[in-house]
């Protein structure tokens, strides 16, 4: 997640999530979003507001990606 400047006591976040390859396991976005919820978001108060994700969706490109675009 971006960390907002803010002077409220709760910072919302969004976590995004991606992976590149049909051949990749679809688990792998679950995996990302919860390490990212765990290990980022929880320890320092972020409120997660949204999530958002590609799968099998090309790196290279950001027209293709159109949870990034959200």
């Amino acid at each position: 997640p971006v960390m907002p400047e803010t002077t409220s006591k709760s910072v919302r976040a969004a976590i995004y999530a991606r992976f590149s390859s049909d051949k990749q396991s679809e688990r792998t976005i679950e995996d990302q979003i919860a390490r990212c919820r765990e290990n980022i978001c929880i320890p320092n108060g972020f409120e997660v507001v949204a999530t958002f994700e590609d799968r099998a969706a090309s790196g290279a490109s950001m027209v293709t990606r159109l949870g990034w675009q959200r």
